[in-house]
Formats: structure tokens, sequence, C-alpha cells
């Protein structure tokens, strides 16, 4: 199975942008998209069925043109979960999951830590989210949870570092929490096979030139549980995509 997970910042921009043609020619079974910021009635969900990809799950967030989480699959999956059940969690359509035979896989939009109260927030569904799969695994050990996680993980995922450190998405305590999440039974596919620097998914727009020099940041994942260890196959990152601010990531397990 090939699973793509990609933030489009808008899914009908990226659209605009040529984002359907695209899909087509990367053909995955799967993917995953974040911050869709619209709703399935904005959308030309003909189009993407004409792709390929007739089964499509849309969790929007309650606030328009904000958020919200998808999935597109090849594949028709035996169940689809929206959401997580945690009020704080669902109302922004941050986690949307498909099950098939042998494996799950979710789309999940972390929370930014913006300013003060929404770094307080992200930190409260960081802790609610870890106790979420931890209970999910018992029911569903194999999991690939696919997403912009808003985090860095280590220096190697950061072109700065060092002037970077206190800022939100870099931060000490964000950092430690994705060494937990992993340390719980995941694997970062991306680096389990590449252990390469100046591999990033995200560029701001604040500094025009910052993608031209590939000045980023790593905060997109496939995250895979670990009793899917033995079966990934591939694990890339996609940089010659130009729908978004980010880029897509793929991973491929047997």
């Amino acid at each position: 199975m090939k699973i793509i997970s990609y933030n489009v910042n808008g899914i009908r921009s990226a659209i605009s942008k040529g984002f359907i043609e695209w899909l087509q020619q990367a053909n995955p079974d799967v993917v995953c998209l974040q911050e869709i910021k619209a709703t399935p009635e904005q959308l030309p969900l003909l189009d993407f069925e004409l792709a390929g990809y007739p089964y499509h799950y849309w969790f929007p967030a309650t606030k328009k043109g904000y958020s919200g989480v998808a999935i597109l699959s090849k594949i028709k999956p035996n169940n689809v979960v929206f959401g997580t059940g945690i009020e704080h969690m669902d109302f922004e359509g941050r986690n949307v999951r498909v099950d098939f035979d042998d494996l799950s896989v979710m789309s999940l939009y972390l929370p930014s830590g913006t300013n003060n109260e929404r770094l307080s927030h992200k930190f409260m569904y960081m802790d609610d989210f870890q106790n979420y799969i931890t209970d999910l695994k018992k029911e569903i050990p194999n999991l690939v949870i696919c997403g912009d996680y808003n985090i860095c993980h280590e220096a190697i995922d950061i072109h700065d570092p060092v002037r970077n450190k206190k800022v939100s998405g870099f931060l000490p305590e964000e950092r430690a929490w994705l060494d937990l999440f992993l340390n719980n039974g995941f694997i970062d596919s991306f680096r389990f096979l590449n252990k390469e620097p100046d591999n990033y998914t995200w560029w701001t727009v604040r500094v025009p030139t910052a993608r031209l020099n590939n000045k980023g940041w790593r905060i997109d994942y496939c995250l895979v549980s670990e009793p899917l260890k033995d079966r990934i196959k591939r694990a890339l990152i996609l940089p010659e995509a130009k729908h978004s601010d980010h880029c897509p990531v793929l991973v491929e397990v047997e």
C-alpha cells in the first residue's frame, strides 16, 4: 500500500495549482490530507472519483475556511472514524481514520502553537492524543498515522536549530513529546530509511526565498506502528510537488 500525506494549505487552492493531475501521476492507494479549509459541498468531488479515488472522507472544522482533514482511497475501507470523541479536538477537524483488513491509516493535523493560548491548547491536545492512541493500539496494532505534526523532532529536521530553539515547533517540550510518542511504539518511517540532513517538508512563505534555498522544517510524518516495521518498503519526501507551503511525504507498506 502506497500512502501519501499532504498538508495542502487549502484544497481548493491546491486544485487550482494542478493538485488532481499531480495526484493521478503520483498514484498512491491512500491519500491523507490536512488543512483542507473547505467542506465537501465546496469541492469537485466527482473530479476526485474520476481521478481514481471513489472513496473519500472529509472532516472539516466547524469554523469555515480553517483546519480540516480528509482521506482519499482507491480501496474501500471496512470502517471510517471521524474524530477521536474528544470534543476539544474534534470541532477543529483534526483526525480521520480508515480501517482496512490488516492495517489502519489516520490523517492527523496537530495544532500549531502560534501564541501562548494556542500553545497551551497544543500541549493539551498532544497529551489527550497520546492517551487516545495508547488505547487505540490495543484494538488496532497495525496503525499508520500520517500528517502535519507541527513539530521538528531533531536538529537534523530544521535548517536553523539554534535560532529556532525557542520557537513553537522546535521547543524542547514539543520534541520531548514526539520522543515519547515514538518510544511508545511508532517508527518515523522517513528517518528509518534516510539519515541525510536537509530534508524538509515545510518552508515559510514569510521569507520568499526559503523554499528556493531549502531553509525548511520537517514537520510532516508518516509514523508507522512497531508491528509494521518489517513491512516498510519505501519512505520519501516529495519536494517537487508545489501546491502548498508544505510538500507531500510518502510511505509504502507491504
